[in-house]
């Protein structure tokens, strides 16, 4: 099928805010208060991405202020309590993403990992942008006009042709209703549907070709 695909390029911010090895603890809260981002990318040379200081690195030095650790998974935590630059409280690697990856691939990173947000990096690791959740949700504000027209062209023509079908989409939920022949094409056709970047849902009022319902 030829269902368009939004890639990481279609929602990322293109000018990000970046920051050197050196940038100073200061430096970093002030930048992300500014810029209301809650990580930023650690550049070297030309500006490959080395590695990402994010909330969850400043925070050890608020956490163990006045207390030590007493497990073993906060050790590496309060490690950066004494970090000032970026380069001792950075994360890295830098967990990243490709521009052309789809926009799915990016959630499911962003899940992994437990990131808000992903420094976008060319096939050489040098920053083109930096893509957040907020930016992956940007897929849901296609209007619901432009959704029926892919899945008509693009899903029902191409899986469906000739079937008996209708649908409408209203707030990215798509219902699809009439008959058909074959009841093993509903999950497929179900499948390829909620497949369309921007569909929030898929509703089947379907009937088999001697009227059982589906």
């Amino acid at each position: 099928m030829s269902a368009s695909r939004y890639t990481v390029s279609d929602v990322m911010t293109h000018t990000a805010v970046a920051i050197g090895r050196e940038a100073s603890y200061k430096e970093i809260v002030e930048l992300m208060h500014q810029w209301k981002v809650s990580a930023l990318p650690v550049l070297e040379g030309e500006g490959r991405v080395v590695g990402v200081v994010s909330e969850a690195d400043l925070l050890p030095k608020e956490e163990f202020r006045r207390t030590e650790p007493v497990l073993p998974d906060q050790l590496e935590e309060a490690s950066k309590a004494g970090g000032t630059l970026a380069e001792e409280l950075m994360s890295s690697p830098a967990v990243t993403v490709h521009p052309d990856a789809p926009v799915a691939e990016a959630a499911r990173i962003m899940a992994h990992k437990r990131v808000k947000r992903l420094p976008v990096v060319n096939e050489v690791g040098m920053l083109e942008g930096v893509v957040s959740r907020s930016d992956l949700l940007k897929v849901f504000l296609r209007p619901d006009e432009e959704l029926e027209e892919e899945i008509r062209l693009s899903v029902l023509t191409e899986l469906m042709p000739g079937a008996a079908l209708d649908f409408a989409v209203q707030d990215g939920v798509v219902t699809l209703r009439g008959r058909i022949r074959d009841r093993a094409l509903v999950p497929l056709l179900a499948r390829a549907i909620r497949a369309v970047e921007g569909v929030v849902d898929v509703r089947m009022e379907l009937d088999s070709a001697v009227g059982t319902p589906v």
